[in-house]
């Protein structure tokens, strides 16, 4: 059971209702994809509160960073939060590794909006005193460090940082004992699972490299999920959210089988899914957890938009690319 009532979340979920009026819908979207220039859709983006007079990543980056500010005080279980930044914390474990790595700076690449600060995080880890990080952060960073020093293998320290990300997602989601965030979790899982798996296959690659990339805690265990065959995987997840991406990538499995845009839209539209039954909810941490992926997805739809029109790609081709809106 949830350790807080869902009336602890009145005057949030109030206020959120009042801020989902400035998300980005389909029109919005519409709109910037159709604008004249880029001018003219930054204009449109500034309309919904994001920065302007600065680089569009920097806009986005202060919008994330922002969104988690203006909540942190007023949500009553904290945990809701940080299951949304841990990825940023990874993300910034992987940056600081490689760039050891490879003698390079990795400031630039490091992204706001986790649970520790992107410059303490820097400035800890060139100290190696990162006391102020979860144990299980710092067990992966060193875990994938060794790993990394002694295979010379990307691949072995990401899939250990990813391995501890979900961890670290799933355990604080338990934490806060709502059962509408466990469930987002384990959605989150299987749909990693499934994009690794069609890759997998679709690269040839032998049953057990699947076996080490593939993540527990979801619905579907690792083990049903690495013993399907690649065109067995629409029966695997046939019974769950994931049915209809499933389908798709299950005729996807083969090299040179064909593009994987659709395929990852239906994955991002599983989730989307999934957390747009907070629309309708009152109140409870639902709310609050249905707007921070809201939060996320606008972010990722806007990255879309701008490096679209930035590649010189007509409009239905930026539409093609773009998941379901959170908000109609």
């Amino acid at each position: 059971m949830s350790r807080t009532r869902d009336t602890d979340y009145l005057t949030v979920s109030t206020r959120i209702r009042a801020m989902e009026n400035r998300l980005l819908t389909r029109e919005r979207l519409e709109r910037m994809i159709e604008a004249r220039d880029a001018a003219e859709a930054r204009k449109l983006l500034a309309e919904c509160g994001y920065a302007d007079g600065v680089g569009l990543e920097q806009a986005l980056a202060q919008a994330r960073e922002d969104t988690f500010r203006d909540l942190e005080g007023a949500v009553p279980d904290p945990g809701l939060l940080q299951v949304f930044q841990v990825k940023y914390d990874y993300h910034n474990a992987k940056v600081l590794l490689k760039a050891r790595a490879v003698g390079a700076d990795p400031e630039r690449l490091l992204l706001a909006g986790g649970r520790y600060p992107a410059g303490e995080l820097l400035e800890g880890w060139r100290r190696g005193e990162l006391r102020e990080c979860s144990p299980a952060f710092q067990r992966a960073l060193e875990e994938s460090r060794a790993a990394l020093e002694e295979s010379h293998d990307p691949q072995q320290a990401d899939l250990i940082l990813d391995r501890a990300c979900y961890g670290e997602m799933a355990q604080l989601a338990r934490e806060t004992g709502s059962a509408f965030l466990q469930g987002y979790a384990r959605l989150s899982v299987d749909v990693a699972n499934l994009r690794t798996a069609v890759r997998v296959h679709r690269m040839g690659r032998d049953g057990e490299f699947l076996r080490q990339a593939l993540l527990p805690g979801g619905n579907v265990s690792p083990q049903t999920v690495a013993a399907a065959r690649g065109d067995g995987l629409e029966e695997v997840f046939r019974a769950g959210a994931l049915a209809r991406a499933a389908q798709l990538g299950a005729r996807l499995t083969q090299p040179e089988s064909g593009p994987l845009t659709e395929f990852e839209r239906e994955c991002d539209n599983a989730l989307t899914a999934y957390l747009a039954a907070a629309r309708r909810i009152p109140f409870g941490e639902q709310v609050v957890i249905g707007y921070l992926y809201a939060r996320e997805q606008e972010l990722t739809a806007i990255r879309s938009v701008f490096a679209g029109r930035a590649a010189g790609l007509d409009g239905d081709t930026i539409r093609s690319r773009l998941r379901q809106t959170y908000v109609e």
